[in-house]
């Protein structure tokens, strides 16, 4: 034990199945949980959607949440929620010396602005006055068509004075494990003694859901559980909107508020290996021998994404490094994206935690668990490039 150890204090949620850490886990943990799906909206594609959401619980003021988009107001208050759980929120001294690092991507496109450009376009052919002429008329300062990956981590420092260093990674699963893996580096090495870590995805956007589709990555027709997209038509990739955010801080700096803990945070291992040939489940079995997992049954909280190449290697891969009881965590909230990492560490806190695995979200590939946690292990392993692994331990 160290005074540096990293310690998870506060825990924000938010995903199909609703808002907090307590709510996730009282659902999470309850046999025979099914997913919130909406298969209609965007057929032939299947999302799990937002719920219904009071954002003036955690944004007070309606200018504030005016001028953002769902995407930010999304991370925004799920941060305020990780702050509240962690004790810290509207303490000035904590908030005004404490580091953030966000995982974000490139925010929500205009889209009434894409179609009259493009409507136009149809008629004009001098195309470079015309984008002009619609970027001095129709978009807010703020937005050059898309939002500023770095407003979110902004907005969160407005509404909940979070005024310490600021940092902002961008690149799908890879930010959220780089995120967490440098809050937790900088607390290991005393640059840092509590950070708020996190991110958002709002997957009801028609733009959002198009990038993934240009190469052919999403699930097409009914929904199947992470483990049964192979075979099936696209790419097997449901998305979800959520966001989670976790307060860490090192073990002196959380006993000196007299804070209960979660869980600890071990080691974080990241890395992006060549992903063409066979290497990946072998580079993924490291990764998570990496993290120092224990012997014998260990729960672990798979964000397998549903694609099919890096999928069928993760379960390759977790079936090799040891006697994992895999909770594929996408089965029931969907691909979260940039906070694929830091929700399925949060989950892997709870468990250990309220002393309990979770029962099977997929009972007919997942194993039973028994017993006492006292170590969970977490995975996001990208859909595209980037691989995180994370051991959750008993603090």
């Amino acid at each position: 034990m160290s005074a540096r150890d990293v310690v998870i204090t506060g825990i924000g949620l938010v995903s199909s199945l609703g808002e907090g850490a307590e709510a996730h886990w009282q659902k999470l943990s309850a046999p025979g949980i099914k997913p919130v799906v909406d298969e209609a909206r965007y057929a032939p594609y299947c999302v799990h959607p937002l719920p219904e959401i009071d954002w003036s619980l955690q944004i007070a003021k309606r200018g504030d949440q005016r001028q953002m988009e769902n995407w930010q107001r999304l991370g925004t208050y799920t941060a305020g929620l990780a702050l509240d759980d962690a004790g810290m929120k509207g303490d000035e001294a904590l908030c005004s010396t404490m580091d953030m690092i966000v995982a974000a991507g490139g925010g929500e496109r205009d889209e009434a602005v894409d179609q009259t450009i493009l409507d136009a376009s149809a008629t004009r052919n001098d195309r470079e006055v015309l984008l002009n002429e619609k970027l001095t008329t129709e978009l807010r300062p703020t937005l050059f068509l898309a939002q500023l990956s770095n407003l979110l981590a902004g907005n969160i420092s407005i509404v909940h004075k979070v005024t310490g260093s600021s940092r902002t990674f961008m690149g799908e699963e890879g930010a959220g494990i780089s995120a967490v893996e440098t809050a937790a580096a900088r607390i290991r090495s005393g640059q840092s003694t509590h950070a708020l870590v996190g991110g958002a995805f709002q997957t009801e956007h028609s733009d959002m859901l198009l990038a993934y589709e240009l190469a052919g990555y999403l699930h097409r027709g009914a929904w199947k559980s992470v483990w049964d997209r192979q075979g099936a038509a696209g790419g097997g990739v449901v998305t979800g909107s959520g966001a989670a955010f976790l307060v860490l801080e090192s073990r002196e700096h959380a006993e000196k508020r007299g804070r209960t803990v979660y869980a600890a945070l071990g080691p974080v291992a990241g890395a992006r290996n060549n992903r063409s040939g066979n290497g990946l489940a072998a580079a993924v079995t490291e990764l998570v021998k990496a993290t120092g997992i224990p012997a014998g049954r260990l729960l672990a909280l798979s964000g397998a994404s549903g694609a099919h190449a890096a999928t069928a290697a993760e379960k390759t891969a977790l079936a090799e490094a040891g006697d994992l009881a895999v909770r594929g965590v996408s089965t029931i909230t969907g691909h979260l994206k940039e906070a694929q990492f830091p929700f399925a560490i949060a989950l892997a806190a709870l468990a250990v935690k309220n002393g309990a695995g979770y029962p099977a979200f997929d009972a007919a590939n997942e194993p039973s668990y028994e017993g006492v946690p006292e170590a969970a292990l977490a995975t996001a392993i990208g859909y595209h490039r980037f691989e995180g692994a994370a051991l959750v331990t008993r603090a």
